[in-house]
C-alpha cells in the first residue's frame, strides 16, 4: 500500500526540472559515448558493405540519408507528444522538450533534404523534383522553422507554449503524408523497403549497416535533445533571475 501511494510523488520528482538536470548530467556522457561507438561502427560497416548492383557506390549515401529522414519525422512526433503534454497534462518539461527539439529537427530535416538531393542527382538526373515525398519533407522543414519563429516571437511564456503546442499538433498531419506519400501517389521516390508488413526488401549485407547507423543517429539525437533541454531549463532560470532582479531594482527606485 505504501509503495502505491508514493508513485505519484516519484513521477512529480521526475518532472521536476532540478531532478531532470541531475539526470541529464549523468545521462549525457553515456549517451554521447554510445552514439560515437554506434556511428563509428555504422560508418565502417557502410563503407565496407558490398555495392548495390544497380546504384554502385552511390548507395552508400543511404546510410546517412535514411537515418536523417527517420529522425526528421521522429523528432516531430516527439514534439507532438510534448504538445499533448503541454495542453492536456501540463507537464512541467513538455514545453521545454518541444522547444528544445525544434532546432534539432530542423537541422536533421535540412540534412535529409541535402543528402537526398545528392543521392537523387545520379539516380534521377536532377537535384530536385516536386514529387509528393520531397515536397512533404520540405513542408516539414518549413514547419520546423515556423515553430521556432513562433516561440521566439512571443514574449509571454504561457502564450508561447500554448501556441507552439497547437501549431505542432495541427502540423502533425504531415507526418503520415510523408510516410505514405510513395504509396498514395505516383512518385520518383522509391517505396518503403525496411518497415514493411512482408519484411524488409533490402539484402542483409546492406540492411545491417543501415540499422546500426540508424540506431547511432537516434542515440545522437537523444543526446542532443537532452543537452538542449538542459540548456533551455538553465536559460529560463537565468531569465527568471533577471526578471526578479529587475523588479527589485524598480521597487528601490520607487
Amino acid at each position: 500500500m505504501s509503495d502505491i501511494s508514493t508513485r505519484p510523488g516519484r513521477w512529480i520528482d521526475i518532472a521536476n526540472p532540478t531532478r531532470f538536470l541531475a539526470l541529464a548530467d549523468r545521462l549525457v556522457p553515456w549517451l554521447a559515448g554510445m552514439a560515437a561507438i554506434l556511428l563509428g561502427a555504422g560508418l565502417y560497416m557502410g563503407f565496407t558493405a558490398p555495392l548495390d548492383y544497380q546504384q554502385g557506390s552511390t548507395v552508400r549515401i543511404m546510410y546517412i540519408h535514411v537515418p536523417f529522414a527517420w529522425i526528421a519525422m521522429m523528432c516531430y512526433s516527439l514534439m507532438a507528444v510534448s504538445a499533448l503534454g503541454t495542453l492536456v497534462w501540463r507537464h512541467p518539461l513538455a514545453d521545454v522538450s518541444l522547444k528544445a527539439a525544434a532546432p534539432i529537427g530542423a537541422a536533421f530535416t535540412a540534412l535529409a533534404l541535402v543528402t537526398g538531393s545528392i543521392w537523387g542527382k545520379p539516380m534521377w538526373g536532377t537535384w530536385w523534383v516536386w514529387d509528393a515525398r520531397l515536397t512533404s519533407v520540405f513542408v516539414l522543414f518549413l514547419m520546423y522553422l515556423g515553430i521556432i519563429a513562433l516561440t521566439r516571437a512571443l514574449d509571454d511564456p504561457a502564450r508561447s507554449a500554448r501556441a507552439a503546442a497547437i501549431i505542432t499538433l495541427v502540423g502533425f498531419v504531415n507526418i503520415p503524408i510523408i510516410k505514405f506519400s510513395v504509396e498514395w501517389w505516383n512518385t520518383l521516390h522509391q517505396p518503403a523497403s525496411v518497415f514493411r508488413l512482408d519484411g524488409p526488401t533490402i539484402h542483409p549485407s546492406l540492411l545491417w549497416p543501415l540499422a546500426v547507423m540508424a540506431l547511432g543517429v537516434t542515440v545522437l539525437f537523444f543526446t542532443m535533445h537532452v543537452m538542449a533541454m538542459r540548456t533551455e531549463i538553465l536559460r529560463r532560470r537565468v531569465m527568471a533571475m533577471r526578471y526578479v532582479a529587475a523588479r527589485r531594482a524598480d521597487r528601490k527606485t520607487v
